[in-house]
């Protein structure tokens, strides 16, 4: 048997849900990611909660990579990424002041 086969099966009703949630919620942060990088302004924005909010993804997608659970390790990456990139702006803001 190859080492990488590609295996298709149907996704349940759970797993349909929870990338439908998925793509909704991370689709969410993308205005906020092109505001900041096209006003490079985060002034407004709470550097608290975007340690806080950063961390908890992370912790959900180790989660989601404990479960399997690709929905969980999708949606919570690509988040983590977008939030990482907002958190930068605004780490870089705050040394400037």
């Amino acid at each position: 048997m190859p080492p990488f086969q590609l295996r298709v099966t149907r996704m349940s009703s759970p797993d349909l849900l929870g990338y439908a949630a998925a793509a909704l919620t991370t689709t969410a942060f993308i205005p906020q990611v092109v505001k900041t990088l096209r006003t490079r302004d985060t002034r407004a924005i709470s550097l608290g909660m975007y340690l806080l909010f950063s961390a908890g993804v992370a912790l959900w997608g180790i989660y989601g990579v404990l479960l399997a659970a690709w929905p969980i390790i999708l949606a919570n990456g690509v988040t983590l990424l977008l939030a990482l990139v907002v958190l930068a702006y605004k780490l870089t803001e705050s040394r400037r002041a």
